[in-house]
């Protein structure tokens, strides 16, 4: 079995790239801290996460340094040989699923992860849902709960 499941911070905003065959791949690291005992001291660790199509897209669209994202997915372990000869061993998380724990526009202001990102109520009504299927417009209705 092999089976990741991650939530952390993108140190970086995602870097996206196109295949040769046209498939989209996006690349981004999270910050994800260690449990640690009473008074040791924190240790974070930093895996590099793949993702591919319609969630590379997505996480480009989305997500930016800071954000707090889930990831779920696989280890993939490769290797390269540097400049130099040498060779370089690599260990990669391939992610099946992305779920954005905070959520907005990467263009809209972001603020330091401890604070979070809660956007203005009167954004909420900017938002513009033309890519959106039409099954999925918005409606003005009160919700009967």
């Amino acid at each position: 079995m092999n089976s990741v499941v991650l939530i952390g911070r993108l140190t970086r905003d995602p870097e996206v790239r196109m295949t040769t065959s046209q498939l989209v791949v996006a690349t981004f690291s999270i910050a994800i801290d260690r449990p640690v005992r009473a008074g040791g001291e924190k240790q974070t660790d930093f895996p590099r996460i793949t993702v591919f199509g319609r969630q590379a897209e997505n996480c480009e669209r989305f997500l930016a340094k800071g954000r707090l994202v889930g990831i779920q997915g696989r280890l993939q372990t490769g290797s390269y040989q540097n400049k130099d000869g040498v060779t370089v061993y690599t260990t990669d998380v391939v992610a099946d699923r992305v779920e954005f724990l905070e959520w907005g526009d990467r263009r809209q202001k972001q603020q330091s992860p401890q604070e979070g990102y809660h956007p203005p109520q009167e954004e909420y009504h900017q938002t513009s849902f033309a890519d959106l299927p039409a099954e999925f417009q918005p409606v003005d209705e009160d919700v009967p709960f």
